[in-house]
């Protein structure tokens, strides 16, 4: 394996519109990022992920594209973006840019002349079907809950969209469109954007005839167009009209409900693909039967199974991607911590266990400080399509308990992850001098990044000193991983072995002490502490963890 500056990088995904506002308008932008460079200079990361900038209706939160070579309004101009750019770089911060290339916006020009006319030399550009007696063409559902299909009265016919229904489908066995997104790609590369995030991208092949399909996941025929028959062709395509020719560029691709298999084939050193994808069977634990709005507790060996057959079965073959949260996830340390009495403690267990596996870490924005799930009391204090959407199916159709079902929406829903950031203990938490777009956590007074970066316990800075470390231990980022004892329901301990060095990283996943005897767990004849989130950590020979503990030792 040939190593890549990729492989080393710590990613930070940014929400534009919820990270800082420079104007009062209550709408982050892409001037409030310039404004935050040096605080992200300061935390270490290598690359920001920004989540879509590109001119859009907003009927899915940027991610419902009308125009890929401009710049939203409310997060300011393409010279706005420009300056980004070069501040970013100046500060040797890499830009990767969210490709939303699976739909459009049903306002992009594309579809407007699409939908005029069954002649229209668009009209291929998106999957129109004919009514199948009287009904949608197939019983596909989208990701949003009913139908996958919208009826065009003008056109008499059905356009698919997976999303939103102002989100059409693009249909990708059309060459030109292929084209067009090559096109798309190059213009931000030659402009000196540093690679792409590409969403949903295992969605692009559809089965031809579209049949019908069946419940998987909570969505009726995923069968048919999750990691379709062509989709490799797809992507061997765009390696060779674009990835080729821009070696230092970095691609992930978000590949939903992707087995290890088939992502050694998105992601294999020698597949000529992507660099790595996302995978969500982490995430996903959480489900009943696939159904994200159902919720069960998952067991830690069921978490550290997953964790860990991802870590061993890439290994030399394919490389991760790494993450807790993102933008439709909920915050980590409210899902997989403790967000009350353990919070900073258990927040940098969980990221010690983040940056001390192989692949390649993306925080999100907040959790560097910490930042936790938010309670909203009303369904009307939610902006996310999603929320309302499911609101509707169960609560307002369905007659589930409002009470009950919020709890699943204060626990599950993508605002959660979207509430502004918290910079300090001001007004709107220093996010704006306007009202804000989402309401800010209350508990930004005390959760903030002002206050982090003065208290030397605080989450923000064990996190410096988590990439310090990454950045200059290769073990961390290239070792071969060993989980040992798997079957504890408390503990998560491995080894990271490269070369002849050796880390063993232990992590108490409870607010429980836990015993925990080193020499039990490693062969070794000296240990090192190498970073904790304790001051005092467990002893070398035979200790106590405390309450979500996390020690990394050098093995000698």
């Amino acid at each position: 394996m040939i190593e890549k500056w990729w492989q080393k990088a710590v990613v930070y995904q940014i929400y534009p519109r919820s990270f800082m506002d420079s104007d009062g308008d209550g709408i982050g932008d892409l001037n409030g990022i310039v404004m935050k460079l040096d605080y992200l200079q300061e935390l270490g990361i290598d690359v920001i992920w920004l989540s879509p900038c590109y001119k859009s209706p907003n009927a899915d939160n940027g991610y419902d594209i009308s125009d890929y070579r401009d710049i939203m309004e409310e997060f300011g101009t393409l010279n706005d973006f420009w300056q980004l750019l070069e501040e970013a770089h100046k500060r040797n911060i890499r830009i990767l840019m969210d490709l939303v290339v699976n739909h459009t916006s049903d306002e992009h020009p594309w579809f407007i002349e699409s939908r005029k006319s069954r002649d229209s030399k668009f009209r291929d550009y998106y999957i129109w079907r004919d009514a199948v007696d009287g009904h949608e063409p197939n019983n596909w559902t989208s990701f949003f809950s009913g139908s996958a299909w919208k009826w065009d009265e003008e056109t008499k016919q059905y356009y698919l969209h997976l999303f939103v229904d102002k989100q059409p489908d693009l249909n990708w066995e059309n060459p030109s469109v292929r084209s067009e997104v090559w096109n798309i790609m190059r213009y931000w590369l030659d402009k000196g954007v540093d690679g792409f995030r590409l969403d949903v991208c295992n969605l692009y092949s559809k089965t031809p005839g579209l049949p019908d399909g069946k419940v998987t996941k909570g969505v009726i025929g995923r069968e048919y167009f999750q990691d379709g028959p062509k989709i490799h062709d797809y992507f061997h395509e765009m390696y060779d009209k674009v990835i080729s020719r821009y070696p230092e560029m970095m691609t992930v691709g978000e590949a939903s409900g992707v087995a290890v298999n088939e992502a050694k084939k998105y992601a294999g050193f020698d597949t000529h693909e992507m660099n790595m994808v996302f995978q969500f069977e982490h995430t996903t634990l959480d489900q009943n039967n696939g159904d994200r709005w159902d919720i069960r507790k998952p067991r830690l060996t069921e978490f550290k199974r997953v964790l860990s057959k991802w870590q061993t079965e890439l290994d030399g073959v394919a490389w991760n991607s790494l993450y807790l949260a993102n933008h439709d996830q909920p915050r980590s340390v409210s899902r997989f911590g403790n967000d009350g009495k353990y919070r900073r403690e258990s927040a940098k267990m969980l990221y010690t266990m983040l940056l001390t596996m192989q692949g390649t870490p993306y925080i999100y924005q907040g959790e560097e400080i910490g930042m936790t799930n938010v309670k909203f009391p009303s369904i009307d204090c939610y902006n996310d399509v999603e929320i309302h959407n499911i609101w509707q199916k169960r609560v307002v159709e369905g007659g589930a308990d409002p009470e009950e079902f919020m709890k699943v929406i204060q626990y599950r829903g993508r605002d959660n992850a979207r509430t502004p950031m918290q910079w300090d203990d001001t007004e709107n938490a220093g996010f704006s001098t306007g009202k804000p777009w989402l309401s800010v956590n209350p508990n930004y007074r005390e959760i903030n990044a002002e206050a982090d970066r003065k208290s030397p316990d605080s989450v923000f800075n064990y996190m410096k000193e988590l990439i310090r470390f990454r950045h200059e231990t290769p073990a961390a980022v290239f070792g071969h991983f060993e989980e040992i004892c798997p079957e504890s329901e408390t503990l998560y301990v491995y080894q990271r072995t490269y070369g002849d060095d050796r880390l063993l990283v232990v992590l108490n996943f409870t607010d429980q002490p836990q015993e925990f005897s080193l020499a039990d767990a490693a062969d070794f004849s000296a240990a090192e502490v190498a970073i904790s989130n304790y001051k005092k950590p467990i002893g070398t020979e035979k200790g106590c963890l405390q309450p979500y503990e996390a020690t990394v030792f050098y093995l000698r």
